[in-house]
């Protein structure tokens, strides 16, 4: 069974995460979203509140599940016993991050691969944080994220963020 874990900090989930949660589950038996800690981030959601808006929005994907990990990557999988991590790309700029992170994750644990899986054209532009600056300015983020992200953003916010 091919299992590979989706790593990230998911606040908010978008929908490119989404694209690429779908496409990852087409290609492997399982797929295990995981939301992550990261210490250089002020999170506008905790990881439990990130944990269910996922598992809403992957419901109707057999073969994922969602689970959430605070510390060293490569701890989990090790846990887990998964030797492959899928991570999404956007741009360049995404790519020089994420091999620089594969890098270190293989001089940790030699036996994981990192695959790479680019994101639709529609979700190039799309990021976490472009999500909640246009939501905290009262934007209308219904292109960005699903119908349920979008009420739970606006509770935090505060804001409306309807469908102008």
């Amino acid at each position: 069974m091919k299992v590979a874990v989706y790593p990230g900090s998911f606040d908010p989930v978008t929908l490119g995460h989404l694209d690429i949660i779908e496409r990852s589950s087409k290609i492997f038996d399982k797929v295990i979203v995981t939301v992550m800690y990261n210490r250089n981030k002020k999170p506008m959601f905790d990881a439990d509140e990130r944990v269910a808006l996922l598992e809403t929005a992957t419901k109707n994907i057999d073969n994922v599940i969602v689970d959430k990990h605070e510390g060293l990557l490569i701890d989990y999988l090790k846990e887990k016993n998964v030797r492959i991590l899928v991570k999404g790309l956007r741009a360049i700029s995404d790519f020089e991050a994420e091999f620089q992170m594969a890098s270190v994750n293989q001089k940790l644990c030699s036996e994981v691969e990192t695959i790479f899986i680019m994101t639709r054209t529609d979700f190039m532009y799309l990021s976490s944080s472009i999500v909640k600056e246009v939501a905290s300015f009262g934007g209308d983020i219904a292109n960005f994220v699903t119908p349920d992200v979008r009420k739970a953003i606006q509770l935090k916010v505060g804001g409306s963020n309807e469908r102008k």
